[in-house]
């Protein structure tokens, strides 16, 4: 079966591309390059560059594919670049995403997977943190996700298109081939080896003064093995399923000083730090309730400690210093 994944290039999309032609899947990637990296496209896929903000590019490009499904990854995540610049979230992951809606209402396409993000919770009441519970982003990143996550409602009632929505929580890891390397990196995983190797001088902390044991921010990290494994579900799933929303996450968190401490133990290397400020909307807790996936995915997350999942990516990070190139 053929399957479009927007966003093929990024972190999470190259991992789910892998993993797709690793099943069988005819796989079209789709990026614009602006954040993705042409090298970390599985060369089992049919790559072309696509921006979703090109309409008439979008339409067509569906129109021809031959596809039957798409898995939407494609999106603008900087949280604190969402602060200072709201329309670029808004114009990538609202309009790109209505325009991508509406290719595939033209073009017959009544299958998506959809990336979505924790930050719609926002500053959740409970903990761990519901698919019901209300959604009040704290950021233009998750305000524009929830945004398209409404809009997904009106597009099944009107041309059909069913949808399962993942709202991930801190995707981190790697596989042999695919690994982070984002411009400028921004995830304390991936900023931590490199501090650990001397690349980046100290290591900023931000937010030592939390509600939490520790004062520093906790969240929920999850495989990205575990999140690609996923979407395969979930395009099974939408045969004969309907729509539906689904966290990932393991259900328990890790402060930023126990990452710390687990990146310093896994490198064997002390990590230089300097105490900052928190940033503006960061919430102190996003974990996960996550047995929905479970029960209705049969989603069984396997990397389930802190400990494997920093060692993926700093095996993938020795393997490949200069990430997919200079």
């Amino acid at each position: 079966m053929r399957v479009i994944v927007t966003g093929a290039a990024g972190f999470i999309g190259s991992v789910v591309t892998e993993l797709l032609c690793d099943g069988g899947w005819d796989v079209i990637a789709w990026d614009n390059l602006k954040n993705g990296h042409r090298a970390a496209v599985d060369g089992r896929a049919r790559f072309e560059e696509v921006d979703l903000l090109d309409r008439e590019r979008v339409k067509a490009g569906l129109r021809e594919s031959g596809a039957e499904a798409v898995v939407h990854l494609a999106a603008e995540a900087l949280i604190d670049a969402s602060l200072r610049d709201p329309g670029r979230f808004y114009q990538a992951n609202l309009t790109g995403g209505l325009n991508l809606l509406d290719a595939m209402a033209a073009s017959g396409i009544r299958r998506l997977v959809f990336s979505s993000t924790a930050a719609v919770y926002g500053e959740p009441e409970d903990i761990p943190i519901p698919e019901g519970a209300a959604g009040r982003p704290v950021n233009s990143y998750g305000e524009s996700k929830l945004a398209f996550e409404r809009a997904l409602a009106w597009y099944q009632l009107a041309h059909e298109i069913r949808h399962v929505t993942f709202r991930y929580f801190n995707a981190c890891g790697a596989t042999e081939a695919h690994g982070e390397d984002h411009r400028p990196e921004t995830h304390i995983i991936p900023l931590l080896l490199a501090a650990a190797e001397g690349k980046q001088g100290m290591f900023r902390l931000y937010g030592t003064d939390y509600p939490t044991p520790d004062g520093s921010c906790i969240r929920d990290y999850v495989h990205v093995t575990d999140i690609a494994a996923a979407h395969l579900l979930a395009l099974d799933y939408l045969d004969g399923h309907p729509s539906g929303v689904f966290n990932l996450g393991l259900g328990h968190g890790y402060s930023n000083r126990e990452v710390i401490k687990t990146v310093e133990k896994i490198t064997g290397r002390k990590i230089p730090l300097i105490e900052s400020p928190r940033r503006p909307g960061d919430p102190a807790r996003l974990v996960a309730a996550s047995s929905l996936a479970g029960e209705a995915l049969k989603w069984r997350p396997r990397f389930t400690d802190l400990a494997e999942m920093v060692v993926s990516a700093w095996q993938w990070h020795r393997s490949n210093p200069e990430g997919y190139g200079p």
